[in-house]
């Protein structure tokens, strides 16, 4: 195989380092995974607290139980009274790059609450989305543009810098990551409501990721046992990733109770973005930044890191379609570390032929196989979610991030599914019963597919791809 360039190499932390504030709050690690290093932030200096009172009175529901400004329509008007141009204090703390992750995030729920309200109102009026406010003031777009470039994220809201990963708080401390001590930050409707589909929805997606940090062990002991031709250590390293996705497919189950589909679409108004939107044809014009619209992918679960990481470690092939290319377009919505670290395991499994390797052994074809399957997994049941708590609420053509929302899904799904219907085939057959199991629900689940997306192309006039 040859040895590795020197360009071939990443620091995946194992210290967190969570008292530095000179290094970046998302740092990939083996112990925190793709979680921040540090609990995220809550906290904000004094020089933000009119930026925190309207944060704090924006949900349909503050944490009082009280309505709040996106319950009586007045957000909008409240930003312009009330918010002053805060890029200065920004700049004042500029070095502590955790703290400009939490302005980001706090800046990003207040840019998408004020984007949208118009769009929440008519849309619990049972009316269309119809537009969006199509300029951000400079009281939010000076802010969030500062911030963001110095947190390195883009100026809206994304899934991991703002409202996933680094939203949560821990009720106490001593208890650590249990799914009940977990609490919002930020919310747009009841989310400061521990009990609610909001808090549920986005409080499931940590739970899943503090499984990963097993999950970036198995992939770097693969890789190193790939490189040094250590068959027996190569096992282990896949067998990791599939006890670790094995756990995450299973927190990912939780979210049937903890958020209710006949909720989702109340809030999910908030996340939408601006690309491909029909609320903002035209994009939207960042006051005192530019003069030109710009449009930014919204808030989607397609921006973690775990299902992107299992894709280059397997070297999965996507086929060459436009839904594809959504797909790259979505690897700039991540942290920047968490965006090397997955080219860099592109890089260095092409690098290796890891696919090849694994598939010259009858032990390792079948954890190979396997692997593929805990992807497979997961991106069904990420397509069940879609087709109970969306498809079958709502006629809105796309997704949050801005994808076709009865294509898209689909298209990478297929796309697994084929790699182990490969791999399979390619084998004789002959990997076992749990890998005959497995391909025996392959087979069935891929015409339940197919019949689904049929039906709501349909129903939608969308063409099949």
């Amino acid at each position: 195989m040859g040895s590795l360039a020197p360009t071939l190499s990443f620091n995946v932390l194992g210290d967190t380092r969570p008292n530095d504030t000179t290094l970046p709050a998302f740092m990939v690690s083996t112990t925190r995974g793709f979680l921040p290093r540090q609990e995220p932030i809550v906290q904000l200096p004094s020089e933000f607290d009119k930026l925190e009172s309207i944060l704090t009175r924006m949900p349909i529901k503050t944490l009082s139980g009280t309505p709040g400004l996106l319950a009586t329509g007045t957000l909008g008007e409240t930003v312009l009274r009330e918010l002053p141009d805060l890029t200065s204090a920004i700049d004042k703390y500029k070095d502590n790059l955790p703290l400009m992750n939490a302005l980001y995030r706090d800046y990003s729920f207040l840019a998408s609450a004020y984007l949208l309200e118009p769009c929440h109102e008519r849309f619990m009026k049972g009316e269309s989305y119809g537009l969006g406010r199509q300029t951000l003031p400079s009281v939010i777009s000076l802010p969030i543009s500062r911030c963001a470039e110095l947190a390195g994220f883009k100026p809206f809201m994304e899934y991991a810098g703002s409202y996933a990963l680094f939203n949560y708080r821990l009720e106490d401390p001593s208890r650590g990551l249990e799914y009940d001590n977990l609490r919002l930050i930020r919310a747009f409707e009841h989310g400061l409501d521990p009990k609610s589909s909001e808090a549920g929805f986005v409080l499931v997606h940590v739970d899943m990721v503090q499984n990963s940090g097993p999950l970036v062990d198995g992939v770097m002991s693969a890789l190193d046992a790939c490189e040094n031709n250590d068959r027996q250590a190569f096992d282990v390293g896949l067998n990791k990733v599939i006890e670790s996705m094995t756990k995450v497919n299973k927190v990912m189950d939780r979210m049937w109770g903890k958020s209710k589909p006949n909720d989702y679409t109340s809030f999910r108004t908030f996340i939408f973005g601006i690309t491909s939107q029909s609320m903002f044809p035209h994009g939207v014009v960042y006051e005192g930044v530019s003069e030109e619209p710009m449009s930014f992918r919204g808030e989607s679960g397609a921006n973690d890191s775990m299902i992107p990481l299992c894709d280059n470690l397997l070297q999965i092939d996507m086929p060459n379609t436009p839904l594809t290319n959504i797909l790259k377009d979505f690897r700039s919505y991540r942290p920047g570390n968490h965006r090397e670290f997955l080219e860099y395991v592109n890089a260095r499994a092409t690098h290796l032929s890891l696919k090849s390797y694994a598939l010259q052994e009858p032990s390792s074809a079948a954890l190979y196989l396997l692997a593929l399957n805990q992807v497979r997994d997961f991106r069904w049941r990420h397509w069940c979610f879609t087709r109970e708590y969306i498809l079958k609420k709502t006629s809105h053509p796309t997704a949050t991030g801005g994808s076709p929302i009865v294509t898209w899904l689909p298209n990478q799904l297929q796309a697994v599914m084929q790699a182990m219907a490969d791999v399979w085939e390619g084998s004789g057959k002959t990997l076992g019963r749990e890998c005959e199991e497995v391909m025996d629900l392959l087979y069935v689940q891929g015409e339940t597919l197919k019949k689904e997306v049929e039906k709501y192309c349909k129903e939608r006039n969308v063409e099949v791809n």
